[in-house]
């Protein structure tokens, strides 16, 4: 049931976002250089990885680490608006599509993130789909503390249900939680 429902709702999402997208692609290409298109690999179902879409918001050329560790000196001021609006997730209505990920699950890592693969695998975490939203992005809480992390991930584990999901996908669309946090500047 839920992967059909992500089916349908990703492939409605996807046509009523493709002006959205191609707005934002215009308003990054003006912005700076590099493509508006940013792919990442990630950790995924069963520590599978994958390519995982977003809308760049970081200037091009910005190492590849997670966002908590990145100044917020690189972000664009392009990628500051998607980011407060969460536009920046909509190419991952793709990775929904492709099945790489679901609506709802834990955000999905990257695989030098090993403190946090490693207490993910110790919830059992990898059997689900990373997700668009989770808990975890809707109670405000990012990748930089992976104990705290994992195990409010892991409390949808025991709460999984179509109402659950749509209960977050709602609290996110509507403004819930910060998204990933960047280093303050200095």
């Amino acid at each position: 049931m839920k992967r059909a429902f992500d089916i349908v709702l990703a492939a409605i999402g996807m046509v009523v976002a493709a002006p959205l997208i191609l707005a934002a692609v215009v308003l990054i290409r003006l912005n700076s250089p590099g493509p508006a298109i940013f792919r990442q690999t990630r950790v995924g179902v069963n520590e599978k990885p994958f390519t995982c879409l977003k809308l760049r918001t970081m200037y091009y050329g910005t190492g590849n680490m997670p966002s908590h560790e990145a100044g917020a000196s690189s972000i664009t001021p392009v990628g500051t608006l998607l980011r407060r609006f969460k536009f920046d997730e909509l190419p991952q209505l793709w990775n929904v599509l492709a099945g790489d990920m679901s609506f709802v699950g834990p955000r999905p890592c990257l695989p030098s993130q090993t403190a946090l693969i490693a207490a993910r695998r110790a919830y059992g975490l990898y059997t689900l789909r990373p997700g668009i939203t989770g808990v975890a992005q809707v109670a405000g809480v990012d990748m930089s503390d992976p104990e705290k992390l994992a195990a409010l991930d892991a409390t949808y584990l025991h709460d999984m249900s179509l109402a659950a999901d749509i209960r977050l996908i709602l609290a996110t669309a509507l403004g819930s939680g910060q998204g990933d946090r960047v280093r303050p500047v200095e």
